[in-house]
Parts: C-alpha cells; structure tokens; sequence
C-alpha cells in the first residue's frame, strides 16, 4: 500500500480553536478519500500559535530556531499542504502570513493544497479567493478548487442548509486526494549521468558508436 504524508498547518489563536476543528475535519476527510483509493496517508499538524516567538525571531535575524526549522521541514517534505487560517479584517491573519513569509519562496511549488478559512460570518467566506489562493499562486502552489471556508453558524447547526459544512469538507477533501494521487513522482536530474543529455539508457559508447558510423 502506498503511503502518503500529509502536512496540517492552522492558524488558531486559541486552545481550543474553530480553525483547528475546520483542519482536523479536512485532514480526516482526506485520509478516508485516500484510503478508498488504497493509499495510506499520515498526518502531521503544525500548530503555528505555538512558534509565534519562533516565527518573530526568524523574521528579526533570517535563523530558524531548531523547532521552526522542524516544523518548516515538516511542511515542505510533505506530499500535500492543508492550510487554515482565521479571516482577520478580510484576509488570512498575520501569524499565517509570517509563516509562509519564512518559507523558501519555491519550497511549495507544485504541492497540493487545500485551503480551510473560518471567521465569525459567511460574509468573509470570498476571503479565500481574493486573499489566500493569489497567496499560494504567487508560489506555484497546486490550490484545489475548492477552498473550505466555515463561519460560526456552520458549527452551530444554523449554516448553510444547501450546501453544509459537511459536503464541502467532502468535497475539498476528495479534490486534495485526487491531486495528491495524480502528482507526478519529481527526480531530479544529476547532470554528470549521461542519461541526462544522450537519454536513458545510452552511454559515451553509443555516441561514440555513432560517430564512427557504427
């Protein structure tokens, strides 16, 4: 069975937080899509409230503190990003801001993502394609379509009744899974292997070969 890691990043203030329920949520989904599909996927959760010093003190001196660099290691490894923030003043708050403003600029570039919002009211709900999808498009991310977005109501059994929180966890969740099935293995190329630039298979004898009109 193939075995996929999955890298949970959320955004929460609090302990606990509505983000880290939204994330939990899509994390779970994911792994049962994945696992319908016989691939078996892990998790790890980054609690970023828990590296706001850490976070700071990165930004102040360009050095990633030895649990930083952990977490940061954790989330570019990993086959697939799920990312929560809480909607702040319209946009993604700015401990999630300065998490990815740590990160290697191309360190997410190609990875599966699957963005998760929440905030007080759905009148916040477009913050997740005017502020964080350009966010994770300026890095070449691989966003899913579906961005997850989930408002107080949705929690509290008043949501949205035609398309409920639920099925858009579902939904999104299913999206990630299928990026996640269909990514290309990446190898990188050594430019010493002669495979490289002659094509696989072949060596300087081939060439040669063909030179003496062999």
């Amino acid at each position: 069975m193939t075995t996929r890691r999955i890298a949970v990043v959320s955004a929460g203030l609090s302990n606990p937080s509505s983000t880290r329920m939204l994330a939990d949520r899509l994390a779970t989904e994911t792994v049962k899509a994945l696992a319908e599909q016989d691939i078996q996927a892990s998790v790890d959760v980054i609690e970023l409230r828990d590296y706001a010093h850490d976070i700071t003190n990165n930004m102040l001196t360009g050095f990633a503190p030895p649990a930083l660099e952990t977490a940061i290691n954790t989330v570019v490894s990993a086959d697939a990003l799920i990312a929560v923030t809480p909607i702040f003043s319209t946009s993604y708050s700015g401990l999630f801001k300065s998490f990815i403003d740590v990160l290697d600029p191309d360190s997410l570039r190609g990875k599966p993502v699957l963005i998760g919002a929440n905030a007080g009211t759905a009148r916040h709900s477009l913050a997740i394609d005017y502020a964080i999808r350009p966010l994770f498009a300026y890095l070449h991310a691989d966003a899913v379509s579906t961005g997850v977005f989930a408002a107080s109501s949705d929690w509290g059994g008043s949501g949205d009744d035609v398309a409920p929180l639920g099925k858009r966890v579902e939904r999104g969740a299913r999206e990630l899974a299928e990026a996640i099935i269909r990514r290309a293995e990446t190898t990188v190329e050594d430019p010493y292997d002669p495979a490289t630039y002659l094509g696989e298979g072949r060596s300087f004898g081939h060439m040669l070969g063909g030179l003496a009109g062999e």
